[in-house]
């Protein structure tokens, strides 16, 4: 099984990217999926702010790899020649994939802050009520989860800055080359 890891700054593209995936036939672990059912499961409403400091405690009661290490499990059973795994947010969360998967690739997705900041006003979110000043702070939550380190060590880097369809075209292409290789 090969396995390919997303990462980004948020909105950056990493939904999309695992969207076409999908209808490539390719199965796909969202890692935001883990904290969402854990804000569910205590009962609150899925806002940034609750995802933000449940993962925040998730991480700070478990290591910053636990929701990593939680999506293993989930990932080993299904039975795929590749896997997608959708929202990386460390360099701790890399290293557990490289470890358990031989062969894990990580592709970095970019987009600029505007665009970003537009597509979050889009997208329709219970957790995307943000504004510029807020989108700031998620990117520096998030980089302090080791974010920038793990966008420094992708072995992949596609810019999501232009149209849809050529970063569907992007992403095909990467995918196509990855199974090639395995």
């Amino acid at each position: 099984m090969k396995v390919v890891g997303i990462v980004g700054l948020p909105a950056s593209g990493k939904g999309e990217f695992s969207r076409i995936a999908l209808s490539m036939g390719i199965p796909v672990i969202v890692m935001g999926d883990m904290i969402r059912k854990a804000v569910l499961d205590a009962g609150l409403p899925l806002t940034d702010k609750n995802l933000g400091e449940t993962a925040g405690r998730i991480r700070a009661e478990n290591g910053m790899d636990a929701i990593a290490r939680l999506c293993v499990p989930e990932i080993r059973n299904l039975d795929a020649p590749l896997v997608i795994v959708d929202g990386i947010r460390g360099d701790s969360e890399v290293q557990v994939f490289r470890e358990s998967f031989p062969g894990f690739v990580l592709v970095r997705i970019d987009s600029p802050f505007v665009t970003r900041l537009s597509r979050i006003a889009g997208r329709g979110r219970t957790d995307d009520n943000l504004d510029e000043e807020a989108l700031k702070a998620r990117d520096e939550r998030e980089k302090a989860w080791g974010l920038s380190k793990a966008l420094e060590g992708a072995d992949y880097r596609i810019d999501n800055d232009g149209s849809l369809e050529s970063f569907i075209r992007h992403v095909m292409a990467l995918l196509e080359k990855v199974k090639g290789s395995s």
